[in-house]
């Protein structure tokens, strides 16, 4: 069954919702999200924002779990850091996966992933460090434009870097996939 032509490959290329494009060995099937959303921004956008609040479920949950074993500061930053890590790794299989639906080079992707969002973390550093002391704009309101900012940019980062595929990556090992 064929279905509509989907934009939903990391290099741009239209797909069938049923079949990978021809040169993209590494691309999959358009998935149930971006059947039912049909675009690959607004997948990621559901993505990142459900991994957002699970970030925030999960802090919650270890401040939880460290209360009375560690003191109240180090449960703080210890909350935030391991609420990340396992964020981190849930947001690359559904990235990679529900949105931008490629297979094989893991580690690579995986690697790339990291890179793209420390990239991100220190965007958002700076862009909101400018924003409030250069142009002296009010640090929450900048706060949301700037995350806003790197979060689009993001995007593209992973379309174009995380999740790249070209036609001349060579078929992936068995231990890629």
């Amino acid at each position: 069954m064929t279905g509509p032509v989907l934009d939903v490959t990391p290099a741009g290329t239209e797909i069938d919702s049923g079949q990978p494009a021809v040169g993209e060995p590494d691309s999959a099937p358009a998935g149930p999200l971006l059947r039912l959303v049909r675009r690959q921004e607004v997948a990621f956008a559901l993505v990142g924002g459900l991994n957002t609040l699970m970030g925030m479920v999960l802090t919650i949950v270890w401040l939880t779990v460290l209360e009375g074993v560690v003191s109240k500061d180090v449960a703080a930053a210890l909350s935030v850091a391991l609420a990340y890590a396992v964020g981190m790794v849930v947001a690359f299989v559904m990235h990679r996966t529900l949105v931008f639906r490629v297979r094989g080079h893991l580690m690579r992707d995986f690697v790339a992933f990291v890179g793209v969002n420390l990239v991100g973390m220190v965007l958002n550093m700076a862009l909101l460090q400018f924003a409030v002391s250069v142009l002296h704009t009010p640090s929450k309101p900048a706060a949301v434009v700037v995350m806003g900012l790197v979060a689009f940019g993001s995007f593209f980062g992973h379309r174009h870097i995380s999740f790249r595929r070209s036609p001349h990556d060579a078929e992936p090992t068995p231990a890629d996939r």
